[in-house]
């Protein structure tokens, strides 16, 4: 498969990228097929310096089936090459990994939970579908068995209804 990818050169400290076309299973700065731009992370965003790109050829790559890595595809929609990508979302990122580890055996639960719900596979959403069903299902349950505790509490209301009867019909036995 042909990606669009960044090739590492420069100096220790001092990277400079070029973006070029290659066989995703050569190795990252390893053989390439063609260059078609260069990138400069250490230059400010202003810059023009800092990224260079071959648009048509680019565009040819891309119509032969070329896929470009996320950082590539990021700097192709910067660029008006290619539609912007989605931005990924990472809500813990902001949050220290010391605090990340507490907090995360009860929220990764529900973030699984809510990522499966949210964007499964076609066919997963029919396997799904039938799990989410059942919990339903499972809740009326524990609703039944809420509503039948009231119903002991009402017997045991009666009981000492019962012991008073008996009580009354005891003293009128002695009389």
């Amino acid at each position: 498969m042909l990606k669009l990818r960044l090739s590492r050169g420069g100096t220790k400290k001092r990277p400079v990228y070029k973006v070029v076309v290659a066989d995703s299973r050569f190795a990252r700065d390893g053989r390439f097929i063609e260059k078609v731009g260069f990138f400069n992370p250490l230059l400010p965003k202003e810059k023009k310096e800092r990224i260079g790109l071959e648009a048509e050829r680019i565009k040819y790559w891309l119509g032969q089936g070329a896929q470009p890595t996320t950082r590539v595809a990021r700097i192709l929609g910067e660029n008006e090459l290619m539609p912007m990508p989605a931005n990924g979302n990472n809500p813990q990122k902001a949050i220290p990994k010391k605090d990340r580890k507490k907090e995360g055996s009860d929220d990764a639960k529900k973030e699984d939970v809510a990522k499966a719900d949210a964007a499964p596979a076609d066919g997963a959403k029919k396997e799904e579908a039938p799990k989410v069903e059942a919990k339903k299902e499972e809740a009326p349950t524990a609703e039944a068995k809420k509503e039948e505790a009231p119903k002991a509490e009402a017997k045991k209301e009666e009981a000492p209804k019962a012991e008073a009867k008996k009580e009354e019909s005891s003293k009128e036995e002695k009389k």
